[in-house]
C-alpha cells in the first residue's frame, strides 16, 4: 500500500494482550480496543539497516503500524497510549475496507490525513536522514498546518497558537451576532479585528 521496500517489511501481527501489557490502559480503553479494532499489525520497519538511510540525532526508527477497524473510526485517546508504550516514532496506517488514513504524532499532536481508496493513498519517504523522513512524513499527513521547512516543534506551537486563535475568532463572532448593545458590538468587532490580524500575521 506504501510501496516501501522489501527489506523494510516485518509483516507481523501484535496480539491486543501485547499492547495491554506495555501500555497503560484503563478497563474501559481496553474494552474500546476489543469493539474497534479488528487488528494491529507493524507492517515496516525504517531504520539504517533496511532503507540505507542515515539514522537521525533524534529519530533512529520509524515504525509502521497497520491498524485495521471494525468501523471507521477510532478512539482518539487509543493512538496515544499504543504509541507512548513504543520508543519510536509509529506511522499509523488505520485501514476500514477499502479505505485507508494515516497518523504520526509531533511534540505531542496527532496529526491525520483524510481517509483514501487503497490506491489513492500515497505517502512520500523521503530525506537524507531518519530526522528528514519523519519531518517530511509528519508534514505530508499534517496536510500544510507545518509548513514546509523550519523546525516541527516550532511549526506544532504556532499550529496550536493558530488553532486557539480560530476557535475564540469563531466564538467572539457569535458573540457580536448576539449582541444588542451598539456600544458593546463597537468593542467586540474591535476585538475581532485584532484577533483576525494576529492570526494573519501567525499564518503568513
Amino acid at each position: 500500500m506504501l510501496g516501501l521496500p522489501r527489506s523494510t517489511e516485518v509483516n507481523r501481527r501484535v496480539a491486543k494482550e501485547k499492547l495491554y501489557a506495555n501500555a497503560t490502559l484503563t478497563t474501559q480503553l481496553r474494552d474500546v480496543i476489543k469493539v474497534q479494532i479488528e487488528s494491529v499489525i507493524w507492517r515496516n520497519k525504517l531504520a539504517n539497516g533496511t532503507v540505507g538511510v542515515a539514522t537521525g540525532e533524534t529519530v533512529k526508527e520509524i515504525q509502521v503500524f497497520e491498524v485495521a477497524l471494525r468501523q471507521r473510526e477510532l478512539d482518539k485517546r487509543i493512538l496515544p497510549v499504543i504509541a507512548k508504550a513504543i520508543p519510536y516514532k509509529i506511522l499509523f496506517v488505520l485501514t476500514f475496507g477499502d479505505e485507508a488514513q494515516s497518523w504520526m504524532e509531533a511534540s505531542g499532536i496527532f496529526y491525520n490525513t483524510d481517509w483514501f481508496l487503497h490506491d489513492k493513498f500515497t505517502l512520500k519517504f523521503e530525506g537524507l536522514n531518519l530526522d528528514a523522513v519523519y519531518e517530511n512524513l509528519i508534514r505530508q499527513i499534517a496536510g500544510g498546518r507545518l509548513g514546509t521547512e523550519g523546525d516541527i516543534s516550532e511549526a506544532v506551537d504556532c499550529d496550536k497558537r493558530r488553532q486557539i486563535l480560530e476557535r475564540k475568532i469563531a466564538a467572539l463572532e457569535k458573540k457580536v451576532l448576539r449582541e444588542k448593545q451598539f456600544n458593546r458590538q463597537v468593542e467586540l468587532n474591535g476585538e475581532l479585528k485584532r484577533l483576525r490580524t494576529e492570526l494573519e500575521v501567525l499564518i503568513r
